[in-house]
This record gives structure tokens, C-alpha cells and sequence, in this order.
């Protein structure tokens, strides 16, 4: 995110903690994608993503007063985001839909010129990557945090996070079939 995007997001948190209601929402609709494909990266089910997305920017909604400005806005978001995930996981309201690794391994050569069965692999090989690879990846990725920032937000040292990136990516790759690809 550059620093103009980044100031006009301050902005915008600033009139939604003054009670801007399409402040909110204009913040709402530049983030729901990255809380959606989170949740879906988490859960593996399109209807548990969207309650994912509702209870976070509930959340949201109800504790924007307490968003202090020191880590970028979507830093925060993220954290609420993976604490829903969490927490719906723990209350047992939701479980990842479980995937076979033979069976993803097993699966047809994608046909890399039509991008929604690329997306539905991608999807699907994401599912695979152990919990915390997947998460430094969408803080990374979904949330265009720096290393930095994902590492203060995950609570592990940066290189902790370069190494679950690259393992994620690595991971990606092979279970994808693309050249490069570590098949281990």
C-alpha cells in the first residue's frame, strides 16, 4: 500500500471512528476480499468465509474506537480476522473441510489457460499448507503487510515469517505442478 493509500485509509478510519457510517463501509469494501479469502483459505467453504466476513467487520464496527493508528489499519484487520477464525474453530462452529494430499498430488494437470480452475487449485493446494505457513502467507499476500509487520502480528521473529512464506510458496508450487516445484 503506498503512503497516500495509507493516508487516505487513516482518514477514512478517523470519520469512522467519529461514527461516518460510509467511511466505515468505504473501508468495509476495500478490505472484504482479503477477510473473505481468508476465511476461505481457513475454512475451505465458501458459506463459512462469508460468516467469517460478517463477524469481523461486526467486530469491527463495534471496536473501530480502539484501532490507535500505530500499525497500518489492514495489519489490525488482519489480526481480528484471524482471532474470528480462531475462535470460531474453537467454539467447534466451524472446521476446515478436510483435503487428501494424494488426492490434490493425484488431481488432472490444470489447464493454465482457464483461470477459475487455476483459482479453484490454488484454492485447494492453500488448504493443504500446515496452519501457520498459511497464515503468514495471507498476511503477506492477502494483507500486503511487510515481514515486519506480519512477525509483530503472529508474535515470531521476522525470519520465522520469510521461512513460512517460502515454505508456503514452495509448497504452492509443487502441489500446482509448476516447474520449480519441490515435489518433497
Amino acid at each position: 500500500m503506498s503512503p497516500a493509500d495509507r493516508a487516505d485509509e487513516r482518514t477514512l478510519v478517523a470519520a469512522a471512528q467519529n461514527g461516518d457510517v460510509s467511511a466505515f463501509e468505504m473501508l468495509l469494501r476495500s478490505h472484504v476480499d482479503a477477510v473473505y479469502a481468508h476465511g476461505l483459505r481457513f475454512f475451505g467453504d465458501p458459506e463459512a468465509a462469508q460468516d467469517v466476513v460478517q463477524e469481523v467487520f461486526l467486530k469491527v464496527y463495534r471496536s473501530i474506537g480502539t484501532y490507535d493508528g500505530n500499525a497500518a489499519f489492514s495489519t489490525w484487520l488482519f489480526r481480528v480476522a484471524r482471532n474470528v477464525c480462531l475462535d470460531m474453530f474453537r467454539q467447534n462452529r466451524r472446521r476446515p473441510v478436510p483435503v487428501d494430499p494424494v488426492e490434490l498430488a493425484a488431481g488432472s494437470t490444470p489447464d493454465h489457460a482457464s483461470s477459475v480452475l487455476d483459482g479453484v487449485m490454488l484454492e485447494k493446494a492453500i488448504r493443504v499448507l500446515q496452519p501457520e505457513d498459511r497464515d503468514a502467507l495471507n498476511a503477506v499476500s492477502l494483507f500486503g503487510m511487510s515481514y515486519q509487520e506480519a512477525a509483530e502480528v503472529l508474535e515470531v521473529p521476522v525470519g520465522t515469517v520469510k521461512s513460512r512464506v517460502f515454505r508456503a510458496r514452495r509448497t504452492l508450487v509443487a502441489a500446482m505442478g509448476a516447474p520449480g516445484g519441490d515435489s518433497q
